[in-house]
């Protein structure tokens, strides 16, 4: 007998139509698998949702998650340089390529008013907040729909913990989309790779790299060419 899928199943390529359904979805407390350019995400926005997010994904709560950012909410939130500021934008804008930024953030701004706080204690580590940026038109569109209406959702990466990211819908483990409330199957990533690398992360106190991901040669050739930084082993 066929099984009834368990999640509302978005695959159009409308991208503004299908981040306003996942963004009000998010909104009303549901869990999203959205396509990344980098690697399929789970979304949320609750402590239920992210504890049902982290059991499945038998991760540790030791992990942080990262907020869904956007260029406005990296502005407002980060506490960087203006050297830093000018590096993130000619990564992300002028370059067009995805950026996790680690930096320091402003815990009293308002935005953070609408966080659970176990869902805000996840989403930092130390005195740093997590912003992935220009991971694609469909997350950078949920981004901006969360910082209008200042309403923060958080996302990891759509697998189980320890076994790499996933590029395509039916690569992502069953256990997780049966969580789903709705999925935005796009295809495959744009930067699927062989060694299942995510994100380049960078922690902009010091340009130190936290991980180097998906177009790390790119990104270090802008730091290094174009501002004389060169970025620093942890």
């Amino acid at each position: 007998m066929a099984t009834t899928q368990p999640y509302l199943l978005l695959n159009s390529g409308d991208v503004a139509a299908d981040a306003q359904t996942t963004f009000d979805i998010l909104r009303a407390g549901g869990i999203a698998v959205i396509y990344l350019d980098v690697a399929y995400s789970i979304l949320a926005r609750t402590e239920a949702a992210v504890r049902k997010i982290y059991d499945t994904k038998r991760r540790s709560y030791s992990k942080p998650t990262g907020i869904v950012g956007s260029l406005p909410a990296h502005d407002a939130l980060h506490i960087v340089s203006e050297e830093g500021r000018r590096v993130v934008r000619a990564v992300t804008v002028e370059h067009d390529l995805p950026l996790a930024v680690v930096a320091p953030f402003r815990r009293d701004h308002p935005f953070f008013a609408n966080m659970e706080p176990f869902v805000f204690n996840n989403a930092i580590k130390g005195d740093t907040l997590n912003l992935l940026l220009n991971a694609g038109a469909l997350r950078n569109r949920i981004g901006e729909l969360s910082w209008q209406e200042q309403i923060p959702m958080v996302g990891s990466s759509a697998n189980v913990s320890l076994t790499g990211s996933r590029y395509a819908v039916e690569d992502i483990d069953p256990a997780l989309l049966a969580i789903a409330d709705v999925v935005v199957d796009y295809g495959r990533s744009r930067y699927e790779n062989p060694d299942r690398l995510s994100s380049t992360m960078i922690d902009f106190r010091d340009y130190s790299i936290v991980r180097k991901g998906v177009c790390f040669d790119a990104i270090e050739a802008v730091f290094r060419s174009e501002f004389g930084i060169a970025l620093k082993e942890k």
